[in-house]
């Protein structure tokens, strides 16, 4: 074209496509702002991904309680173990995220959430087939009646432990209890791999996406993300429904059923789709860029702003290399960057906030299932399910109206404290009302109440054995459950004077119980498993309702809530912060929270399990009234104190916002004294709109 060269044309025209270097800037441009898109869409995914995970593990930690015979602290040992993993890499990456090539990070952080979910499946493939303690195992092929209270009842008790444990050989593969270490492993390795995508990806979205853009995009992802514990809780309600040896055992077999206390579920096969779906997430980060055009500018304003010209050679061009990694100079302004960002006071506030935060919301995640089966007399499986269904997809539409609520209002700063705090005293005063739940305890005869029916003063001490039982030579630490005619469970059937049996299997009933006569009702005769208390399951609705509720008003100044981090440091500092803020987070919520939640749990224990070959398993009854006011005391207290710093925290936001020398934020519209600004932060420079609103060491 008129002699002149290719060089010469695409800085004339940009918009004419250059033969000899075969790139259109337009084009350029254009793909670069659709792989901000596809960043979008890659990191909701890997948030579904890793949310997904994490749900359906901590839905699963009552069956592995059950299936290990742990306790409730071991289990929160098991869940906390996913925020070491996170300790151990946090800070590092965080710290580094501006250096890295962050896409490629979170992909291979992706990888290695695969590899610890394939991990926490290997004890299944080691222990061999889970079996539990029952007389009607021994009797499945029995077609005659037999006394369950009888000098030789040990003998059949004795049947139904050895397809347990069938020779001593048994009892030396009684270590493999001791397998649960590698689901601690593999819930670590989830942690570790867990780590960059939230504080790279966030801050990856936040510093090439508009100013107006970026609270939306962030509500997107953390809302598609939220699908995740919904579908995790939704695939842990199914596996918890299916036999722990699903393909191996006849279900038809079973004499219990998922409302037992030693029911198991497929805890394991969850695990192997997890591990799949995590892969997966880590595909469409390996073919993203290092760093992408700001969005919204103009596509070319100089060629060199593009692309630089290296080398011209058979219609090739490369595109400028990121600049080398330096990790002297990165340690060395560690420690100053990080006393800048706890010199923030409003940063320190909303880190202590979210520190109470980590430590409730834990404690429910890791806990509400099993609070629900204890306190309102519904199965595991079923609490699951409701919390996948109702409340979770309650919470995704909170977060994302918050998230909404701001790009559509263009709220600011002081706008978005003042909304949190607001959603969060209501959500607070309603959570009040979770007390007035009361659900009666089960009546155990010899524990919670005496063989007459009358209600034992104290629970501190078991009492199996009575008069109507003692010459039945049974096993008073034996927990194998029937439901008397008169509404009292027994522990065993031997241990309710039982003398003779009609049926097999499920349909097994025990007839001429002796110890039912003694409260003056019945027929004399039980059933297999646990009596079930009605006044508990009439008023679950009314508490899910109430849960609904409250997780709607929570979550939704969830978002306005983490949009104040990014308002209140400086642009550098966005990807630490987010870092910091998880670390602190983790360490001191999340790894602790279900630790002494699981503790404090275990102190209201009534009846403990008792391993084949000796030694404390897994809890089989507790004081409801206790576990209630334990685990909701401790969430109460939690909130008050968050409480206090939410009001601390917005009363703060809005006196900087309402001082004379202070800047307004960017979104009221009003004009900036830049004068003035130079007064707070005589470093700072206003080079973008983006900037102002973080600049320096001020807030806002």
């Amino acid at each position: 074209m008129d002699g002149k060269t290719a060089s010469q044309q695409a800085k004339e025209n940009p918009f004419v496509l250059d033969k000899t270097f075969g790139l259109h800037p337009v084009k350029v441009a254009s793909l670069s702002i659709s792989k901000l898109k596809i960043f979008l869409g890659a990191l909701a995914f890997s948030f579904f991904a890793k949310a997904f995970s994490g749900s359906y593990m901590k839905s699963m930690m009552t069956q592995i309680e059950r299936r290990f015979e742990i306790s409730s602290s071991v289990v929160g040992l098991i869940d906390g173990s996913f925020e070491i993993g996170n300790l151990l890499v946090m800070v590092l990456v965080s710290y580094l995220g501006p250096h890295i090539h962050r896409p490629k990070v979170i992909a291979i952080g992706s990888l290695i959430m695969t590899l610890g979910a394939f991990l926490s499946v290997t004890p299944h493939f080691i222990m061999g087939h889970y079996n539990y303690k029952s007389i009607a195992v021994s009797l499945a092929n029995s077609s005659t009646s037999v006394s369950a209270c009888a000098p030789v009842s040990a003998h059949h008790y004795t049947v139904a432990e050895t397809s347990h444990n069938t020779t001593v050989v048994g009892c030396e593969k009684m270590a493999s209890s001791y397998l649960w270490v590698f689901v601690l492993a593999g819930n670590l390795l989830r942690g570790i791999g867990e780590a960059p995508i939230m504080p790279l990806g966030m801050s990856y979205i936040d510093d090439f996406a508009k100013e107006e853009n970026s609270a939306f995009y962030i509500g997107i992802v953390r809302s598609v993300g939220m699908f995740g514990p919904t579908l995790g809780f939704l695939l842990g309600a199914f596996c918890a429904s299916l036999w722990v040896d699903i393909g191996a055992v006849n279900p038809d077999a079973l004499t219990i059923n998922s409302k037992d206390m030693r029911w198991v579920g497929a805890w394991w096969l969850g695990l192997l789709i997890c591990g799949a779906t995590s892969f997966m997430s880590s595909l469409p980060f390996w073919f993203l860029p290092y760093s992408l055009p700001q969005e919204g500018e103009q596509a070319v304003k100089k060629s060199t702003e593009v692309y630089v010209i290296t080398q011209v050679r058979w219609n090739k061009m490369e595109a400028p290399r990121r600049p080398r990694l330096k990790i002297s100079e990165v340690a060395k302004d560690f420690f100053p960057t990080l006393k800048k960002l706890f010199g923030n006071p409003i940063f320190l506030i909303y880190l202590l906030l979210t520190i109470l935060q980590y430590n409730s919301l834990v404690g429910i995640i890791t806990f509400e299932s099993k609070f629900m089966e204890q306190q309102f007399n519904i199965s595991v499986t079923r609490a699951i399910f409701l919390i996948g269904v109702i409340v979770l997809p309650i919470t995704i539409v909170g977060m994302f109206l918050g998230g909404f609520l701001i790009k559509k209002f263009k709220l600011h700063i002081a706008a978005m404290a003042k909304f949190a705090c607001i959603t969060f005293v209501i959500g607070f005063l309603l959570n009040l009302f979770y007390f007035a739940a009361s659900c009666q305890v089960l009546q155990v005869a010899g524990l919670t109440v005496n063989y007459s029916g009358v209600k034992e003063v104290s629970f501190s001490q078991e009492k199996p054995l009575s008069v109507c039982n003692s010459n039945c030579n049974c096993q008073a630490t034996h927990w194998d459950p029937v439901c008397g005619d008169n509404g009292i469970t027994y522990m065993s059937p031997c241990l309710a004077g039982c003398r003779t049996s009609l049926g097999n299997g499920k349909g097994l009933v025990f007839q001429n119980c002796s110890c039912l006569g003694i409260s003056g009702a019945g027929n004399f005769s039980a059933v297999l498993g646990q009596c079930p208390r009605d006044n508990c399951t009439k008023e679950f609705p009314y508490f899910l309702a109430l849960l609904s509720i409250t997780a709607f008003i929570f979550s939704l100044g969830g978002t306005p809530t983490y949009m104040l981090m990014f308002r209140s440091v400086a642009p550098d500092l966005k990807s630490f912060a987010v870092g910091i803020e998880a670390l602190c987070g983790r360490i001191f919520g999340g790894l602790p929270a279900p630790i002494y939640f699981g503790a404090l749990i275990d102190q209201t224990c009534l009846k403990w399990g008792v391993k084949t070959c000796g030694g404390s398993g897994a809890c089989r009854v507790y004081d409801t009234k206790a576990f209630r006011n334990v685990y909701l005391g401790v969430i109460t207290a939690i909130r008050f104190g968050s409480f206090f710093l939410y009001i601390t925290l917005c009363t703060l936001i809005i006196k900087r916002c309402r001082q004379g020398d202070q800047m307004t934020d960017i979104k009221t519209g009003e004009v900036f004294d830049t004068e003035k600004l130079s007064n707070i932060s005589p470093k700072a420079e206003v080079s973008s709109p983006k900037e102002i609103q973080t600049i320096g060491d001020t807030p806002f």
